[in-house]
């Protein structure tokens, strides 16, 4: 079961459109035993959610991300897990890590412009109490989303521009 399990999140990451008789079919199991092991996988939480992984670049309208760098003073018997919890709340927050490195946390946010970012930043994130650092990073392009890269160009497509 634990095999058949392995190979299901590989799958379902790589395609979760994959039905269960799909699936049961590329494992060699049968379809009761993968909708069985799916559903363990979804109550363990192994799989948290399914989602359509979206190239944002090719939408009609524009949407601006940023990865913001959070600096935190821990606070007593509680750590990181309190500051997540009130970051994770906010609607703008779409991903959010506890670090190692200079920062604490890593928040991806998400707005209609730079002004909703900047604001999000400043009346939201900044004034939560014990938060020491921030810094912004906007998105500009996105080469690769989860593994899938989002446009391919050979070398001759590109221009060439000489000094």
């Amino acid at each position: 079961m634990q095999n058949l399990k392995s190979d299901l999140i590989k799958l379902l990451s790589d395609n979760a459109k994959y039905t269960n008789k799909q699936l049961a079919s590329i494992t060699g199991s049968t379809e009761k035993e993968v909708e069985v092991a799916v559903k363990e996988l979804e109550n363990d939480g192994v799989i948290v959610k399914y989602a359509a992984i979206i190239n944002d670049s090719a939408l009609p309208e524009s949407i601006v991300q940023a990865l913001i760098e959070v600096k935190v003073a821990p606070q007593k018997l509680k750590g990181f897990d309190s500051y997540a919890e009130e970051i994770y709340s906010f609607p703008e927050v779409k991903s959010l890590y506890l670090m190692s490195g200079g920062f604490d946390l890593a928040v991806f946010v998400e707005g209609k412009s730079l002004t909703d970012l900047a604001r999000f930043v400043s009346e939201k994130l900044s004034i939560i109490d014990g938060i020491t650092g921030v810094q912004s990073h906007f998105i500009l392009k996105k080469y690769k989303i989860e593994g899938q890269v989002t446009e391919t160009k050979s070398e001759s497509e590109r221009q060439i521009i000489q000094a």
